[in-house]
């Protein structure tokens, strides 16, 4: 794993989203040389599947919540993962 890769691996969803989100904003404008294209290119791959790999784990994580008669929650039970 490289130092990039290892820095994107500790970042939160929101943070990783951010940065992905810069690094469109700079490669529509079109004012990037075209070697650093390839490394913000790079880096936004890696970050998208970060948010991807989070979004994911997040979903397995997710309860569905049985509400009782009174509509208070009496029970949660793990969503499918399919």
């Amino acid at each position: 794993m490289s130092d990039a890769a290892g820095d994107i691996s500790k970042l939160s969803f929101e943070d990783a989203l951010k940065q992905l989100d810069t690094i469109v904003r700079e490669l529509e404008q079109g004012n990037v040389p075209l070697e650093r294209s390839i490394e913000m290119y790079e880096r936004g791959d890696a970050l998208r599947k970060h948010c991807d790999t989070l979004l994911k784990s997040a979903e397995a994580k997710v309860e569905k919540i049985q509400l009782g008669q009174n509509g208070e929650a009496t029970d949660t039970t793990a969503l499918d993962p399919q």
